[in-house]
């Protein structure tokens, strides 16, 4: 739910709402740029929350005794109010991961123990909810890696492990995945065909646009190998 809050509203719209429903108050104004930039991740956020979550916007030109109840100094400027509380906020755009960080948060122990339910499930419908609560879950993450590749599904399999920071627990299946995505024996047939061309790709167009399309290729299956064949590519071009 988004509210446009003013003076008026603010005791009924917000602290009021607060005492049952979490609210985050957003500080903004026309001019300012940043503010720009947050309100739209904000209200994307919240909006996946499904009304667990409220965003109260305040324009600060027009609503300068709302503005005053925090000593606003600078915008934009975010609060989460819980109970009729300040509970956390920030000041500045802040990108979009560390915003779901952020209402993830205030959702608390709510939160946490609906995507311990919908793990436990298991189902593809129900690891998809769990990563749009917590789309950092490496377990929700590894959970749904693992069901699209058993359904043939590669291409999507290696966007939800590669969206995460899985270290050595995702790494095995997501080293499966790439190698259904691309066979051991054709990333090993691009790389002998990048070294026939890298001798050629400085002077010739054709060649040289050969290589970087492999190079798209390889980076689906192997994106290390890919990444030291660019260096290679930028040594020969420079």
């Amino acid at each position: 739910m988004i509210l446009d809050v003013t003076d008026a509203t603010f005791e009924v719209e917000v602290l009021q709402r607060s005492m049952t429903t979490p609210v985050v108050v957003d500080l903004w104004a026309p001019w300012c740029g940043p503010c720009k930039t947050l309100g739209p991740i904000l209200e994307k956020v919240i909006g996946e929350t499904g009304g667990r979550v409220i965003l109260a916007k305040v324009n600060v030109d027009e609503n300068p005794s709302a503005s005053a109840m925090f000593r606003v100094q600078s915008i934009p400027a975010v609060y989460a109010l819980s109970g009729g509380q300040v509970v956390d906020g920030f000041t500045g755009a802040q990108p979009e991961p560390q915003i779901r960080e952020f209402v993830t948060k205030l959702l608390g122990s709510e939160s946490v123990g609906e995507i311990e339910a919908l793990l436990a499930q298991g189902d593809e419908a129900s690891l998809r909810r769990a990563r749009e609560l917590d789309p950092t879950s490496i377990e929700a993450a590894g959970m749904l890696g693992a069901l699209l590749l058993q359904a043939g599904n590669v291409t999507e399999a290696l966007e939800v492990l590669e969206s995460v920071d899985g270290g050595e627990q995702l790494e095995p299946l997501l080293q499966a995945a790439r190698e259904a995505a691309l066979p051991v024996g054709e990333q090993n047939r691009i790389a002998d065909r990048l070294q026939e061309l890298l001798a050629t790709v400085k002077s010739d167009d054709d060649a040289r646009a050969e290589f970087v399309s492999l190079l798209d290729d390889l980076s689906v299956g192997d994106p290390v190998a890919a990444s030291g064949w660019r260096r290679k590519l930028s040594t020969a071009l420079f």
